[in-house]
């Protein structure tokens, strides 16, 4: 199920930062861009390669928020730690406040 997670939120980002990639780079010129009032070091190729892995770790955060928000309750607060090894913190129901 974490695999599956894992790609709920990697695919979607990958595919946004493919579209982002495009609309930006479509109406801004590598070359002409600065940073800090100094021109960026890169090549056009370098430039696009890291605004793409950028925009996909923008895009990710998104989607792994969506993918949290998308959880129910007991799948969050869940105890991980089987009934006869759980610490005094853990309720009876099966969830842990530590």
């Amino acid at each position: 199920m974490r695999m599956k997670r894992l790609m709920w939120i990697a695919w979607p980002a990958f595919l946004m930062a493919g579209i982002l990639e495009i609309a930006v780079f479509a109406m801004v010129d590598p070359q002409d861009l600065h940073w800090f009032g100094q021109p960026v070091p890169l090549s056009r190729d370098g430039v696009y390669t890291v605004a793409f892995f950028v925009f996909w770790a923008v895009t990710m955060v998104s989607s792994g928020l969506t993918t949290l928000l998308a959880m129910s309750p007991f799948e969050v607060n869940h105890c991980p730690v089987p009934a006869d090894g759980r610490p005094d913190e853990c309720v009876k129901n099966g969830s842990c406040r530590i």
